[in-house]
């Protein structure tokens, strides 16, 4: 799949880490060092900008590194990039540790994920077709 990339950050465009990686590390572009507190959340602009394909959207998603071991992680996860946006890729991280966290330029802060989709063509009806499991939610399967 080809993706248009502006790069107006100094550091490399993504890149699979790996030839089976689902994902590529997002990197800050900023100044100077973030401080972020304890529940504390932030933007974090990375510099790239991205034309994707019609049907294909871009997540965000946490690493999972800086989750077990810092407590830091994506608070909108996964977070969408749509194939219309034109805007600078920014991800939003809070830190549910109880320590301060510190973002440094070029830290590697998120992943990004692409992932096809199709719109729903929404088909107003008086009923839905019954299944075992009905109006089950939250907790309900495997319970008996």
């Amino acid at each position: 799949m080809k993706v248009n990339i502006i790069n107006r950050s100094s550091f490399d465009i993504p890149k699979y880490e790996t030839s089976s990686s689902a994902g590529v590390d997002l990197k800050a572009h900023v100044d100077v060092a973030v401080h972020l507190e304890s529940m504390e959340r932030c933007l974090v602009k990375t510099g790239l900008f991205l034309e994707l394909p019609k049907g294909v959207e871009a997540q965000v998603r946490p690493r999972s590194g800086l989750a077990l071991k810092k407590g830091i992680t994506v608070l909108n996860s996964p977070g969408t990039i749509d194939a219309d946006y034109r805007g600078e890729v920014g991800v939003i991280l809070i830190n549910l540790s109880k320590e301060k966290f510190t973002i440094q330029p070029g830290d590697r802060i998120a992943q990004l994920v692409f992932a096809k989709h199709e719109q729903a063509d929404f088909q107003l009806v008086e009923s839905l077709s019954e299944t075992d499991r009905g109006e089950g939610g939250f907790g309900s399967t495997g319970n008996k």
